[in-house]
């Protein structure tokens, strides 16, 4: 699948999750977002997606300049999404500032079900090494 087709995808998972006004807006000049909506409870969210190699790291500033965007889009709650894996800072700053970090892992477990409201429990719990894929964690009968 393609970027678009990426940002489709999530709009999609967000609507099965019960999101309501879910809205791809990715293009050149988006301001940092790719869907935007409003979750289950009413909070804005705004969320960012990037369809990266597995061997390419999210870094620091991708999830900095989301932050600008949640404050750009006055968003309650800001994601980011990623087919691959965050570095150990840019997890630390998505953690600290309260960005949903879906990483590859959870990426899988949104997709088999978790509800999007769940990840956040597993925020900032690992991603992708040996100590992470034997079972550490679990979401709705989901375990990574």
């Amino acid at each position: 699948m393609d970027g678009t087709q990426f940002e489709d995808f999530v709009a999609d998972l967000c609507r099965r999750d019960g999101c309501t006004e879910v809205r791809r807006v990715g293009r050149t000049g988006d301001d940092g977002a790719d869907v935007r909506g409003r979750l289950p409870d009413g909070r804005t969210m705004v969320i960012q997606c990037k369809r990266y190699h597995p061997k390419r790291k999210i870094s620091n500033g991708e999830v900095r300049n989301l932050l600008g965007s949640q404050v750009h889009f006055k968003a309650d709650l800001a994601v980011f999404v990623t087919t691959t894996y965050f570095s150990g800072p840019a997890e630390r700053c998505a953690v600290q500032n309260g960005v949903v970090a879906v990483h590859r892992d959870h990426l899988g477990l949104w997709n088999n079900g978790a509800a999007l409201p769940s990840l956040t429990a597993v925020n900032g719990a690992g991603q992708g090494d040996r100590r992470h894929s034997v079972g550490r964690y679990s979401i709705r009968g989901a375990t990574t």
